[in-house]
């Protein structure tokens, strides 16, 4: 027995982007902790759990206005990783690679909300 939510592929996607993010700003300075570190976690958890909360008994408008959600969410996190990387927090190689993640599951899930 599972949520069928756990089958997609964004979703997915989504809990991976979503570790590889906590990683990361484990090694944000200290007094980022309640400003950029809390957002681009909290931003990049949304994306899941908006993605999850949509999927379970809602009807199709309904579960595309939760991927909205978590479309807005990535683009929140990408905006997050301008931050990080002009602030130096991030390589510029880290960058490139968590902005291409974002990008490549921004497109899934706008495709995934279109197919709705």
């Amino acid at each position: 027995m599972s949520f069928k939510f756990k089958k997609l592929t964004i979703w997915q996607k989504s809990m991976e982007l979503g570790e590889i993010i906590f990683q990361t700003t484990i090694n944000f300075p200290a007094d980022e902790k309640f400003n950029l570190t809390s957002q681009i976690r909290r931003a990049v958890d949304s994306i899941a759990l908006n993605i999850s909360e949509g999927s379970i008994l809602q009807s199709k408008p309904e579960f595309k206005k939760f991927m909205g959600y978590s479309i807005r969410s990535c683009a929140e996190v990408v905006t997050c990783l301008y931050k990080a990387k002009n602030r130096n927090y991030i390589s510029e190689e880290s960058f490139q690679k968590l902005y291409s993640d974002c990008y490549n599951l921004t497109n899934m899930m706008i495709g995934f909300r279109n197919q709705l």
